[in-house]
């Protein structure tokens, strides 16, 4: 079992099939050794003899070029297709950071970035310690969320343990959809002006969210928080697409019979979420939250919500 993500495994699938049906003469440069995974996926049948010495970038460049002059029609609905499906995509990366990956339009992804540009080299002119790099992601960054603070309004759940929050250690806490971040960055974000506080109460035994309070700007139902709360994240393995985003949905079928309660209802992603409806998939509530899902191929998995913090002893008081 190789255990990739999604998309890695997704792309390989992906790959196999284009190399199988529409590129077999790149498969045989690939079963070659005369090019690699990554220039196979820019290759088209017509340049297998024309691999050799290129690097992605200008192997990019001119199968482009081949393509639209010997299919222009195709070329041109390609290129509709693709402007369609313009997306913007967050994808977490480490020690407190992330990428925003935005597929638009050349023109105005060009001008954008143009513009970016031209008042981050107006800024650095003046007194300012920041290189051109951190000023385009800066202005980036104010430019999308309307301030020039840092300090937006914006639905994102940090989980942080008290004495995390008042300073008596220093333990990660953890954010939605992405994983650990430092105590001093949780405390940062806790106290920001626009923060809004929730009130949870853990379970001492297993960690997990026991009640949920009820106040709180425009609250959703006390159940659909509590279950973004509890699974934190889409409860699909390996996908970490945050709950506060995600559909909640029955487990067992409401329709079949399912109770809208705690234990049979799940946060999932879209894409999941249009999973779960398809053959050969099944997905079964079991104790504390816990669902067990069986794939087409007959393997089971346990879905099992995070804890917000470690199990504890429980000590009963006289």
């Amino acid at each position: 079992m190789l255990k990739l993500v999604e998309q890695k495994a997704a792309k390989k699938v992906a790959l196999a099939r284009t190399l199988t049906t529409r590129l077999p003469e790149t498969l045989k440069a690939m079963e070659g050794g005369v090019i690699d995974e990554e220039k196979a996926r820019e290759v088209d049948a017509i340049m297998a003899t024309r691999l050799k010495g290129k690097n992605p970038d200008s192997l990019r460049k001119m199968v482009n070029y081949w393509i639209a002059k010997v299919d222009k029609e195709g070329y041109e609905a390609r290129c509709k297709a693709k402007r369609a499906d313009r997306q913007l995509q967050l994808i977490h990366q480490d020690h407190g950071m992330s990428t925003l990956v935005a597929d638009v339009p050349v023109e105005k992804g060009s001008a954008a970035y143009h513009s970016i540009d031209r008042e981050a080299r107006k800024r650095k002119a003046k007194d300012e310690s920041r290189t051109l790099d951190q000023l385009r992601a800066d202005i980036l960054i104010e430019r999308c969320l309307g301030t020039s603070q840092g300090d937006p309004k914006a639905d994102v759940f940090v989980y942080v343990d008290m004495q995390t929050l008042a300073g008596l250690n220093s333990d990660p806490a953890q954010l939605a959809g992405y994983g650990p971040i430092p105590a001093s960055l949780a405390r940062e974000i806790a106290h920001g002006e626009n923060s809004t506080w929730r009130r949870i109460v853990t379970d001492p035994v297993t960690g997990l969210p026991a009640d949920v309070g009820r106040t709180r700007y425009r609250p959703p139902a006390a159940l659909d928080r509590y279950i973004r709360l509890r699974d934190r994240e889409c409860r699909s393995p390996g996908c970490s697409r945050p709950a506060q985003c995600a559909d909640i949905d029955h487990t067992e079928d409401w329709a079949q019979g399912g109770n809208t309660d705690k234990a049979n209802l799940g946060g999932w992603c879209e894409r999941h979420h249009y999973l779960k409806d398809q053959p050969g998939w099944r997905f079964e509530p079991q104790l504390d939250g816990v669902i067990a899902i069986t794939t087409p191929t007959g393997g089971t998995y346990p879905s099992r919500p995070e804890p917000l913090h470690e199990p504890r002893a429980w000590t009963e008081r006289s």
